[in-house]
């Protein structure tokens, strides 16, 4: 596992929103957002809100790491982008259950990617 992670499990599990960092894929900036998420098992899961369209899923695939930041501990994480409609949904579903449905569908446009990380 890598260090820091452990503490960033316990953040996790307190919190509702995360900063998410990315690197901007034209700009080379760190570019930061405020997210959701959900962690299952020792994976964090991201839906961006726009899909594909989402700027910094777009970010994400150019370089596929993030930096995290929950509470007052920060995390760097490699990600891979979930494209695939099954385990999309799934990830969906985990939304669901931690946000309500019906958040979800007022906030989440497009539900065609997903983001994955793993936590050790």
């Amino acid at each position: 596992m890598a260090p820091g992670n452990d503490s960033l499990k316990n953040a996790l599990s307190r919190a509702t929103e995360i900063r998410v960092s990315v690197t901007g894929r034209k700009s080379g900036r760190l570019i930061s957002n405020p997210v959701w998420f959900a962690v299952d098992q020792d994976k964090l899961y991201l839906l961006p809100v726009k899909g594909s369209d989402t700027q910094w899923y777009k970010n994400v695939l150019k370089k596929p790491s993030i930096q995290v930041k929950a509470g007052g501990t920060e995390a760097e994480l490699n990600v891979t982008p979930v494209t695939d409609a099954k385990p999309v949904a799934s990830v969906v579903e985990k939304f669901k259950e931690k946000y309500g449905t019906g958040d979800v569908k007022k906030y989440y446009s497009k539900l065609d990617v997903a983001v994955v990380a793993p936590l050790r």
